[in-house]
């Protein structure tokens, strides 16, 4: 029986995932895929100028298989802007291992935990998610708060913040406004969005547990985080309301959903441990 292959070790996700040419035209043809492996080659020898046998040692994976990800990448980038395709970072074979300024201190999640990390400020949830330098984390057990501690993120940045989450073992994250790239980021974590929300974290992460949340699932930053929507109930099971999008204990949000516009609820993409 063959051996799995080893995950390619990556030291955070990217702040954008979705390319295509602005030209006036909408690309036509299949999108180009490009796994967040192929992703750390470029970043590590294209844009930090590291050698191959360098990139292998960041990757934690032998130089010849590094070479097979960064001529796949490169080949990917090429028939992208060559033949003018839409291209997009997802998915691949990694483990994640954010860089030293994301370490994070925080006890591991027990089994029956739910873990929810809140956009912080001043005891307020944040409203700009890009931009956040403090989560507020509770675990939730039963549907009742019995923890919660603050933590500094040591960087801003949607890709650095979805690792900083997925290293904090976070389920859920409550925030105000976020653009399309941070929910790409968070739904490639494995991290649940209720967005939208403003006033007490405190009552915002009780209010989660208890499943009584509202959220709404047209908040965005590209207004400074004044986009506005239908509200949208986050129940316990995630048995959301409206157009059915919940963000409970098992985020099982129901009813359709956009790929650039769902409330975050998303049970997909979980990158692989």
């Amino acid at each position: 029986m063959p051996r799995p292959p080893r995950k390619r070790r990556i030291q955070g996700y990217p702040d954008h995932w979705s390319f295509a040419p602005d030209d006036g035209e909408e690309p036509a043809g299949e999108t180009v895929i490009l796994t967040l492996d192929e992703f750390e080659t470029i970043r590590l020898m294209d844009r930090e100028g590291l050698t191959q046998e360098q990139c292998a040692q960041r990757m934690n994976v032998g130089r010849t298989t590094v070479t097979a990800i960064y001529d796949s990448a490169r080949k990917k980038l090429a028939r992208a802007i060559v033949d003018g395709l839409r291209l997009r970072i997802s998915g691949g074979s990694y483990r994640l291992q954010p860089a030293d300024d994301l370490t994070i201190t925080i006890n591991e999640k027990g089994i029956d935990i739910m873990r929810i990390a809140v956009t912080y400020e001043n005891g307020e949830v944040f409203q700009h998610f890009g931009r956040t330098a403090q989560f507020k984390v509770y675990d939730a057990e039963d549907g009742k708060i019995v923890n919660s501690v603050i933590i500094d993120t040591g960087s801003t940045g949607h890709g650095a913040l979805a690792a900083f989450l997925k290293g904090a073992q976070a389920d859920t994250v409550i925030c105000g406004g976020i653009g399309g790239g941070a929910r790409m980021a968070l739904a490639e974590a494995g991290v649940k969005l209720c967005a939208g929300v403003t006033g007490s974290a405190d009552e915002a992460a009780a209010a989660l547990a208890a499943g009584t949340l509202q959220y709404d699932t047209e908040a965005n930053c590209d207004h400074h985080g004044e986009g506005h929507g239908e509200g949208h109930g986050c129940g316990h099971h995630g048995e959301g309301h409206g157009e059915g999008h919940g963000c409970g204990r098992h985020g099982e949000g129901h009813g359709p959903r956009g790929e650039d516009k769902g409330c975050g609820c998303h049970d997909k993409n979980e990158a692989e441990e």
